[in-house]
């Protein structure tokens, strides 16, 4: 299989601004890899972020808190479409390019979830989130080495994760209206979690039947 094989499908790899970004970003010596290294650094600054405005006392506090832990995972999902495309379109790919596709995702999610957990007072949930957002990467990795085409389905792939958790720092902002503390970021965790969770189900049956549709045909 090819790199682009292994790419997920994404509607904003082919906007005019990602382009001119990927144009810039080739000029440059920043590398894919450098950009993947990137990507957690700003997970890393969103897990703070989350933890911090779990923690911190005043309107103005956690809503620049909060803003900030959304930016950043948007940042991170920035970092994530850019490394890919100055690796190919830009004809910067290294040959360890691979790693650094897949494992910096790993730790992205794990440190932004678990930070979500942390901040919120329940860091098992943020921790199982986690797990599971993990695993269903494991599982589309599996399929491939398994000889299958990657699946990048849902219902909680990661940039629906990201979107989720990203919409509940801003909607945590506006708690105050209403007396609460935290209640959206724990709904997204569930949210993330059971999404997860049968994300995995139904990427591994995938998996179970193009397997035996592969060895009824041979």
């Amino acid at each position: 299989m090819s790199a682009t094989d292994n790419r997920r499908p994404l509607a904003s790899r082919n906007t005019g601004w990602a382009a001119a970004v990927t144009r810039f970003l080739a000029r440059t010596s920043v590398s894919p890899n450098q950009i993947s290294i990137a990507s957690m650094v700003a997970a890393l600054a969103a897990c703070v972020a989350f933890w911090a405005a779990g923690h911190a006392e005043g309107f103005v506090a956690r809503a620049v808190l909060f803003a900030a832990a959304a930016a950043f995972c948007q940042l991170r999902l920035l970092c994530n479409l850019l490394d890919g495309m100055v690796a190919i379109e830009a004809g910067k790919a290294a040959p360890d390019g691979a790693f650094w596709n897949e494992f910096p995702d790993r730790v992205s999610d794990l440190l932004i979830l678990a930070g979500v957990g942390y901040g919120i007072g329940h860091p098992a949930l943020g921790w199982v989130a986690g797990a599971l957002a993990i695993l269903t990467a494991y599982v589309r990795e599996l399929g491939r080495g398994c000889g299958l085409a990657a699946d990048f389905s849902g219902p909680m792939a990661k940039p629906h994760r990201m979107a989720v958790v990203t919409a509940a720092a801003l909607l945590s902002m506006l708690e105050p209206l209403w007396n609460g503390r935290n209640e959206a970021l724990w709904a997204a965790l569930w949210l993330v979690a059971l999404g997860s969770g049968v994300t995995v189900i139904r990427r591994a049956w995938r998996v179970v039947t193009g397997l035996r549709s592969g060895a009824a045909r041979g």
